[in-house]
């Protein structure tokens, strides 16, 4: 393995995409040192060890993993990407509705280039928004006595870092190796795992000066279960195809056949990867801000309508859960209709003589892969949809804390595996394509381009 990794600083193509990449994630952990002028880090910090165990509490956690950010202190880089990964949501959502947008998609690479530009300039009011509604849920003691002046300067810094952020994923993307935003996202993930780790050794019964309520040893063993269990899954989920038999025509060229070969067409079952997750975390982010500012206003409703309402909409309740898997469900079947197109993979395999045995080609071929796609679709994303509701489980069998369930068992965790599967086999890629060895010995890893 050692003499495989070797090989990757040997061409020195990859050795300088992957050292870029390194560097620009470093100057991403760096960001987060940098602190918003005016603002009181340490009220900061205080006011989200407050609110830890609340709805607008855990919807920080959510909102530090999914985006990159950092909640618990007022840095630079606070709101991550989140904004970013917003437009991209709102925009794949009206380009289903509003033909131009659907017209720019079908225009291949020049229509995708102006959907990045339109979902830059709808960053930045998300931008905006965001920073306010982050201002006000850190509390009035975070505006160190400079509450309007302090409002205006963090939400200028903070949109500034998120757009530095975006343009940090779009040159990895261009000059390093792996996705940038899933790279950032998964780096943000990672550097706090352990501490998670720390959080759970500081609450073991068996060791020195324990407190009450620590974790026991089937605690431990069920969170290292769930730990096993999700980068076991990711890895299956991921790799996971179902083949579809191909079967090339056979053509008389002189005195000659050619063709006739069998292959297959690999159809993914999680298409989608993470996306649909962070898409229904992105969305459920903002009923319980929304349910728990109104609560604040007197005038609206009675607090005993809000109160049952913001009880819904927390992490550990039926209601919130329930409408959390539909909405995953919804976005892993919008992602794969978006990405996967029957038609003009039908078309594509009748042009170039090939057929699924049994099928007529075009209409019927389209038909047939559509089918199969929503059958492994609904698979894919019942696993997500399970590995969504780990931390919820655990949290509410054990009394674990949430940040810790989040980042030892859950979507947290499913994301730093697939992330990682795709940068090791991008890096793989590019050194079988120079000859060089894989990291696996039984042969390439698979993936989503095998």
């Amino acid at each position: 393995m050692f003499r495989r990794i070797t090989n990757i600083f040997r061409v020195p193509d990859l050795r300088n995409k992957v050292l870029f990449t390194i560097a620009l994630l470093c100057i991403y952990r760096i960001g987060f040192h940098i602190s918003v002028p005016g603002f009181d880090t340490g009220a900061a910090i205080r006011a989200s060890q407050q609110e830890g165990s609340n709805p607008l509490g855990q919807v920080a956690v959510y909102l530090q993993m999914f985006s990159g950010g950092r909640m618990d202190r007022s840095s630079l880089f606070g709101l991550g990407i989140m904004p970013y990964i917003s437009a991209s949501i709102i925009l794949m959502l009206l380009g289903e509705v509003l033909p131009a947008l659907r017209k720019l998609r079908e225009e291949g690479a020049a229509g995708h280039k102006k959907i990045q530009e339109y979902t830059r300039y709808l960053t930045v009011p998300l931008c905006l928004l965001q920073s306010m509604m982050f201002m006000k849920m850190m509390g009035d003691e975070a505006y160190a006595g400079m509450e309007r002046r302090a409002v205006f300067m963090g939400m200028v810094g903070m949109t500034a870092g998120t757009m530095f952020l975006m343009w940090l994923g779009e040159q990895i993307d261009e000059y390093g190796i792996g996705n940038g935003i899933s790279l950032i996202i998964m780096a943000g993930i990672v550097a706090r795992m352990p501490m998670a780790i720390a959080d759970v050794y500081r609450k073991t019964e068996f060791r020195v000066g324990a407190s009450e309520g620590a974790y026991g040893p089937g605690t431990i063993v069920v969170l290292i279960a769930a730990f096993i269990f999700v980068v076991a899954g990711a890895i299956l989920i991921t790799q996971g195809q179902r083949r579809i038999p191909i079967q090339q025509a056979k053509q008389m060229r002189g005195r000659r056949m050619y063709g006739g070969q069998r292959h297959y067409l690999p159809l993914r079952v999680n298409h989608g990867g993470v996306m649909p997750i962070i898409f229904a975390s992105s969305l459920m982010m903002f009923p319980p801000i929304i349910i728990q500012w109104l609560g604040r206003i007197e005038a609206i409703g009675g607090s005993r309508v809000f109160g049952w309402i913001d009880g819904a909409f927390k992490s550990t309740a039926y209601t919130y859960n329930v409408l959390y898997v539909l909405l995953i469900f919804l976005f892993a079947y919008f992602w794969t209709t978006v990405q996967f197109q029957p038609k003009d993979m039908a078309k594509r395999l009748r042009d170039s003589g090939s057929f699924i045995p049994g099928l007529r080609p075009g209409h019927r071929t389209a038909e047939y892969l559509e089918t199969v796609m929503v059958r492994i679709t609904f698979y894919g994303a019942a696993f997500l949809a399970l590995i969504a509701v780990v931390p919820t489980l655990v949290v509410q069998l054990l009394d674990v804390d949430f940040r810790i369930a989040m980042f030892l068992g859950g979507t947290g965790l499913l994301i730093v595996v697939s992330v990682s599967l795709d940068l090791v086999q991008r890096i793989e890629a590019n050194l079988i394509m120079r000859n060089y060895e894989g990291f696996s010995e039984s042969g390439r890893i698979r993936g989503a381009y095998s």
